[in-house]
Order: C-alpha cells, then structure tokens, then sequence
C-alpha cells in the first residue's frame, strides 16, 4: 500500500493551483510596490489586454510573467503558475540595460567618458602588440556593440580565467564604430570599466544608486572567474523590478519626484547611435531599428531593452506606457509583433465590460502541467525500490522512486551526495535540488558551480501505465526540464529534454539516456 504521507513543506494557493514554497524564496522582501489600478481608468481597454493574453496562451510563446503600467501605475500584472512575484527571473541580456544604466551614473559623476580609450582603463591586460583599432576602441564602441570584433567572439571572451585579456586580444576585423556587430563581451567589458574605477562590483556600484531608490531588492548577478559581474547577461531580477527601469526611463530619469538620471542621458542611450544590418532575405524590423546604448529601437516609436527567449522591457513614450514580460520563446519577433497586434491599439479605449473578464483571467493564469493520469499500477512495486544505474557521463550511480497521492519523489545519488526532487501530481511542489548539467543555458561564463542547489518547481504525470514524466522548472531561469522515466520490470531508462532544445523543435538532449536495474 502506498503511504499518503507528504513530508514536503506547507502550500499556498497561487493561481489555478498550491505552490509549496522554500524558506529561502518566501522569506525574501517584495520590491516597493508602484500604484495599482484598472486599465480603464488610464484609459487602457481590459479587453484588447485579454485578447493579448488569449493570444499569447495559443500560440507558441510561454509567458512566466506581465506587467503594463501606464501613467505610473500599474494597470495589469500576472505570474503564471509555478513563476511568483516574488521569484528572480534570469534576464540574459536584458541585463545589458542595466550595464548601460551603470555607465550613465560613472558619466554623470565624471568617472569617465563615453569617448574615453578602452586601452586606458586596462594597461596591464594589453597584448604585447597594441594594434591601431584596438587604440581606437572607446566606451562608446562598447555600449553600440561596434567595437570591431567580430559576431560571435564572446566565447573566446570566455574561454578562460581572465576574461579581460582574452577581450582585448581578439583580432578586430572592423574599424571600431563602423558597424554593428552583437557582442555580449563588450558589455561584460563595460562592467570591468565600473569595477576598475570604483572597486565595487557592478551590482554594489549600483545598488545604491538605482536599486535602492527604486525599491529594488533581492536580485543578483553572476561573476566570472575574476570577481566581476558579468554585464552582458546574469542578472535575476524580480519582474516588477524590470518595470521599474522601464518607469525610470520613461520619466527621463525621474523618480518620485527626484532626478536619479540626466534626462541627456536618457535620451542618448535610447536614440538611435548605430544602425544595424540589414537581411533584404530575412528582414527582422524591430532588430534593425537602430540601436543605442545596449537599447533597442522598435518600430511604432517604442524602444526596448531584452534578453533571449523574451525577457522585455518595452518603453512607449508615445502612451506614457511600460509592457514588461518574461519567460521562454523561440520567436522573440512573433511576442512584438502580438505587442503590436493587441496591446497597442488597447491604448485610449475604454471597455469596463471585459475588467471581470480581465481579473478572472490573471488570477487563473498557470504553466500547462504535465498531461497524464495521476495513478498507474506501476507505481506500487517500484516505490522505494533503489535502482543502480550503468555508468554515464552525467555521473548519476543510482536513482529511487517513491509516489504518494498527489505527490512523488526522485532521489539520486551522484558522487558522494544525494539528491532529492519532491514533484506534485496534478500540481506544482517548490523545492530545490543539484541536479547534474542543470539549469540548461545558452552561456556557459558566470555559470554557478557545480553541486550548487537550483531552484527547482516539479510536477509529473503518468503518460501512459509504464511511462511517468516529470517536468522540472527552474524557475528563476526562463528554461525547464522534461524528465522521462519509462518502467519495464526491474529495469529504469531515464531521458532528459532541455526545453531550450524542445521549443527550437529539437528531439534529442546532448545529456545521455541513462539505464537502471532494480536492486
């Protein structure tokens, strides 16, 4: 007979389900919460924001969380189920704009200039032979990503200890400011420039300057070897935190009625400084706009800052507005054009019919879960049972199972540690767990290190008698895990799908199948 006991800490109901959360995530303090209101009375149709959110919900994105201010005050915010107000969310390079806000305060408190030498900074970490462009490159390179490396060099960035060096030994294969060439590594250089001049990591440096005005807690920003917030991606923020960067640009630097930023500033980094590429066969509008100081131009007037997979934060002077979300796309192009399509044309509607519709809605927002029965008669002779598992590369000596009545667990051992995944059934249980190769991710630099704990919000289901799958969500990342464990007598074979690969249409994980025998 199967135990009904849960030994998993106390739920809380969010959404359309009950999440049970860590110490560690309910414990941490909320950011300052901007003024809350209906859309309609900013003159915003609940309806067109519905249809947004309806679109959204049958197409290929996956939205973990919205957010839309306008006037200052919030008219329409929701986290779809596991993701939480209260969680970090990976940025990638949505972290740039924050870099970019960093260089504003050194400028404005005359640490620097944006047509200061990148050399000058760094005379130590020279290559012997000091070529012409390299002389050439100056901040102002770094913040338009035409610092003439080519596209693609920020793995030889990171290839090593010294990130620095590595940057400034790379061949340039183009003037220093006469074309645009995405390069995270120019930004990762732009927080080196901030810890060099103030010996503060990026993240001290502008604590006190940005997060604290702005009632920004909790976040954090991954290091590279030498102890420098990496820049170009690592930040995980919380969503209303994102939507407060936004505010403070749309106020040209302005908050709560005090001046944080010069409005020259503003309106510099988020002009047009370099203008992109263009692919006559395969036109991308809204990445060919123009880009400024790690901002991106859009069409309609908008501009924006983001990070892979759709973390955004999408200004709109033109409706005195901010659209904020995160979460996990392959087509970042079809999010904006579904922006444009719903969101904008709502702007100076009013439609108090839907406003019950709307909140209805944003309450029940939740991740599909993993589809399934919730009971097999296979879980009876597994439970508790240890299997040993063939050797493999991930390391994984040997896995357990046990379910219960609306819950399960996966225990592993890997080395000399084990593990423990607690995953709901018909429901998401918080938890966190280390978890081999894991979370998945497009860059290795900054990485935390191996046997750190992640974050981890599981629910499975049995797809068919022999055959339960769970999905992982790591859920201050964008990114998630499909876990396939298929039952045949004493035996266990366990795949894994890193959602990164499955949303680009992607079968196979690089990580191994592994094997396992009852003992």
């Amino acid at each position: 007979m199967l135990s009904n006991r849960r030994t998993f800490v106390a739920t809380v109901g969010v959404g359309a389900g009950a999440l049970a959360l860590p110490q560690s995530a309910s414990a941490r303090p909320i950011v300052s919460r901007l003024p809350r209101t209906t859309p309609e009375a900013e003159g915003v149709s609940s309806q067109g924001i519905l249809d947004f959110i309806n679109a959204i919900e049958a197409s290929e994105h996956e939205l973990h969380s919205l957010m839309i201010l306008r006037h200052g005050t919030v008219i329409t915010e929701g986290w779809w189920a596991p993701y939480r107000r209260e969680f970090n969310h990976g940025m990638y390079s949505m972290s740039k704009s924050f870099t970019s806000t960093a260089i504003g305060f050194a400028v404005a408190e005359k640490r620097l200039t944006v047509n200061d030498k990148v050399t000058s900074f760094f005379p130590d970490d020279l290559p012997e032979e000091v070529s012409d462009r390299l002389q050439q490159m100056t901040v102002k390179h770094l913040l338009t990503m035409s610092d003439g490396q080519k596209r693609g060099s920020t793995g030889k960035t990171i290839a090593s200890d010294d990130w620095v060096k590595n940057f400034l030994s790379q061949p340039l294969v183009n003037e220093p400011g006469s074309m645009f060439s995405y390069n995270s590594g120019a930004t990762y250089m732009l927080s080196a420039i901030v810890q060099k001049l103030t010996g503060q990591t990026l993240l001290e440096y502008l604590n006190p300057r940005l997060f604290k005005p702005l009632g920004i807690s909790g976040m954090y920003w991954e290091k590279c070897p030498k102890g420098i917030n990496v820049g170009g991606w690592g930040l995980h923020i919380r969503t209303e935190g994102l939507a407060h960067l936004g505010q403070l640009y749309l106020q040209k630097g302005m908050w709560s009625g005090k001046r944080l930023m010069y409005e020259s500033w503003i309106e510099e980094a988020t002009a047009k400084q370099i203008q992109q590429p263009k692919n006559e066969k395969k036109p991308n509008p809204d990445w060919e706009q123009g880009y400024g100081y790690q901002f991106w131009r859009c069409r309609h007037g908008l501009y924006r800052g983001d990070g892979a997979f759709g973390q955004y934060a999408i200004v709109l002077p033109e409706q005195d507005a901010v659209i904020v979300m995160t979460g996990e796309s392959a087509n970042m192009r079809g999010e904006l054009e579904l922006v444009y399509e719903h969101l904008l044309p709502a702007f100076d509607k009013r439609d108090t019919k839907a406003i019950p519709a709307l909140r209805s809605k944003l309450k029940s927002l939740a991740i599909k879960l993993p589809s399934g029965r919730p009971v097999s008669p296979t879980a009876e002779p597994v439970h508790g049972k240890q299997f040993e598992i063939a050797e493999n590369k991930l390391g994984i000596q040997s896995v357990a199972f046990e379910f219960f009545k609306g819950s399960a667990r996966m225990m592993l051992k890997h080395g000399s540690r084990n593990h423990s995944i607690a995953c709901g059934i018909g429901d998401w249980i918080l938890g966190s767990a280390v978890v081999p190769d894991a979370p998945p991710r497009i860059i290795a630099g900054g990485a935390p290190e191996p046997g750190t704990k992640a974050p981890i919000a599981a629910a499975g289901a049995w797809a068919d008698e022999n055959t339960f799958v769970m999905h992982w969500r790591y859920y201050e990342t964008p990114h998630h895990d499909t876990v396939t464990c298929r039952f045949d007598g004493d035996k266990v074979a366990i795949s894994f799908l890193r959602s990164i690969i499955k949303i680009r249409g992607g079968k196979k994980d690089p990580r191994p199948d592994i094997q396992g025998r009852m003992i």
